[in-house]
């Protein structure tokens, strides 16, 4: 399966595989160094470092966790 990559506004939305089910976000205006942007849905934008877990419902935590393991992981240290 081919990857699938759109614009909208300031973010450019990247999936690998067009039936991930998350968006890996990235600034197009202002990049920060070492922000994790992504989205659910391709309209509301989450930062992992402010918005995991507590902005997240518990269906998109639990989708979360399952795609992005390390992540996961790499917040309980």
């Amino acid at each position: 399966m081919q990857g699938e990559y759109i614009i909208k506004g300031n973010y450019g939305y990247y999936k690998e595989n067009k039936a991930d089910p998350i968006w890996e976000v990235e600034r197009l205006d202002d990049e920060i160094e070492g922000e994790f942007l992504f989205s659910f849905d391709g309209e509301k934008v989450y930062d992992f470092f402010y918005d995991y877990p507590q902005e997240l419902t518990p269906e998109e935590r639990e989708l979360f966790d399952k795609e992005y393991p390390e992540w996961a992981e790499f917040y309980k240290e």
